[in-house]
């Protein structure tokens, strides 16, 4: 397998990312989307999984403000998802000559996937795979990330956190957090992009998920035109690939199948 890393500059800002080649390839790339507060090494080494059991080209990269990428200005708008979203990511793909696209999103991935697929620049997306998917704010969720705000000033987690983002974690944790606890993000809704998506989508969620509950899925299958095809994974939190990282590559792969085989 051939890869390559290095930075894609977007509006002036260099964002790190990996490039993984299987060897044969297919025309398909998968684009790896990360959480809150993940980067393109805390993927780990699934996206390497998922090229070998597929053939497909894997790119994965890290937003500006995580990771190796460059800062970004605080605080974040509350808009930072529809910015990445209608803005950003279509640059990605444009600059990395992408031109068939399955998304692959985690948490606040998951819902720029579907900002992008259900926006106007979502012609070159052919599937979504979305794990742990937010399209309107829970209590929960508040819930859960006040106590990680918690958490960072009273435990390990900011050391943590500091080894995949350096000595900017405190930005990137602030900024974050800054934006999903301010008191205006409660009208955060994604549901006006569901109707628009017109490509086969692939929800995966643990079942014992802390950042969203199953009501995130039900809404999304009721407002989808097709559907989606839907994994819940008993005894698992909130990163499926992490924690049951079998059943979920197993599922990613049947579902690709899919896709590429409708597409040959």
């Amino acid at each position: 397998m051939r890869e390559s890393r290095d930075f894609l500059s977007i509006d002036g800002i260099n964002l790190e990312y990996e490039l993984l080649i299987p060897s044969p390839d297919s025309d398909t790339t998968l684009v790896f989307l990360h959480e809150g507060l993940g980067c393109l090494a805390m993927w780990r080494d699934f996206p390497r999984r998922v090229a070998a059991a597929t053939g497909c080209r894997t790119l994965t990269y890290s937003r500006a403000g995580y990771g190796g990428s460059d800062p970004c200005p605080l605080p974040r708008p509350l808009t930072f998802m529809h910015d990445e979203g209608l803005k950003v990511l279509p640059q990605i793909l444009e600059a990395g000559k992408i031109q068939r696209a399955i998304l692959v999103g985690h948490s606040d991935g998951a819902s720029i996937a579907l900002i992008t697929a259900g926006g106007a620049a979502g012609g070159n997306i052919a599937g979504l795979v979305l794990m742990a998917p937010h399209v309107f704010v829970e209590e929960l969720t508040i819930k859960s990330i006040r106590a990680a705000a918690t958490a960072y000033q009273t435990t390990d987690l900011r050391g943590r956190l500091a080894r995949y983002h350096g000595d900017r974690v405190d930005s990137t944790f602030l900024g974050w957090t800054g934006a999903w606890l301010d008191q205006g993000f409660k009208a955060w809704n994604l549901e006006a992009f569901l109707p628009m998506i017109e490509v086969p989508v692939l929800l995966i969620q643990g079942e014992e998920d802390n950042y969203g509950t199953l009501r995130q899925l039900a809404r999304i299958q009721e407002k989808l035109p097709h559907g989606a095809d839907q994994l819940l994974l008993p005894s698992c939190g909130h990163a499926p690939f992490r924690e049951r990282p079998v059943e979920t590559l197993q599922a990613m792969v049947g579902f690709l199948e899919k896709i590429l085989s409708d597409a040959g």
